[in-house]
């Protein structure tokens, strides 16, 4: 489905991502892991057009994306969320998800961008009365309206920016099993990028390991989590390394 080829992006004399490729199947979830500053949000950001690649190739079902503007990647099937929900506080919570529905599907009909809406809340657990607000909504549910927003644009290929953060470890569980579903219901396919590893150990079917802007790792979840370089540059431990692979095996 997606295929990235020797990708790299640079700000001035710093290299964000340094010549990295990897591919994506249909239907799988990619667990893409690193520490702070290992080009992880800088990827995401030029699969969904807010970026321009310096150089490498981006395809999508078969079709150069590199350099296109968000709107027509979104329009393409490609939805993405972010790790800090910025609702629109003036709209209700049903206006703040029709938006994706107009822009993401790039259709003007709003009838049916309400109807894309209100799917994607009742799918995420949210209310779909069109008089509910955003106000007061909670770290769990601003989480779940990001995914609601991605998930009305009708994508095939969804971008998950850490969607564990913030959550206590009750909600956590709710949205690895939300993007399971997502997964399993609509026939989604799903790159996430986490650093609550032990919960996306038990979800993905391959990671790949970020360092530096490099990769560094790609596998199994229980083979990175073994490997002496992620080990090294990522989990620290021995002991966590052990700890994460008996967390993938039991998922």
């Amino acid at each position: 489905m997606l295929s990235i080829e020797g990708l790299s992006k640079r700000f001035g004399g710093f290299t964000a991502v340094n010549n990295v490729s990897f591919a994506v199947e249909p239907g799988e979830i990619l667990g893409l892991i690193g520490p702070n500053g290992s080009g992880k949000s800088t990827i995401f950001n030029v699969l969904a057009g807010a970026l321009v690649p310096d150089a490498g190739s981006i395809r999508f079902e078969g079709r150069e994306i590199g350099g296109l503007a968000p709107y027509r990647i979104v329009n393409l099937g490609i939805g993405r969320t972010f790790q800090i929900p910025r609702p629109f506080h003036r709209l209700s919570l049903v206006e703040n998800v029709v938006l994706s529905g107009f822009y993401g599907q790039g259709r003007p009909a709003r009838a049916r961008a309400f109807e894309a809406a209100e799917r994607a809340l009742a799918l995420v657990g949210l209310p779909t009365d069109r008089a509910a607000s955003v106000d007061g909504l909670g770290a769990a549910a601003l989480k779940k309206l990001e995914l609601a927003k991605a998930l009305a644009s009708g994508p095939k290929l969804l971008l998950a920016d850490e969607s564990l953060s913030g959550l206590d470890e009750h909600e956590m569980d709710q949205a690895a099993d939300l993007l399971r579903r997502i997964r399993k219901d609509l026939g989604v396919t799903i790159v996430w990028v986490e650093h609550i590893m032990g919960i996306l150990m038990r979800v993905v079917d391959r990671v790949m390991v970020l360092d530096h802007g490099e990769k560094i790792a790609e596998g199994l979840p229980a083979q990175v989590a073994a490997d002496p370089r992620v080990i090294e540059v990522y989990l620290g431990t021995q002991a966590a390394a052990v700890r994460v692979a008996a967390a993938a095996a039991r998922g």
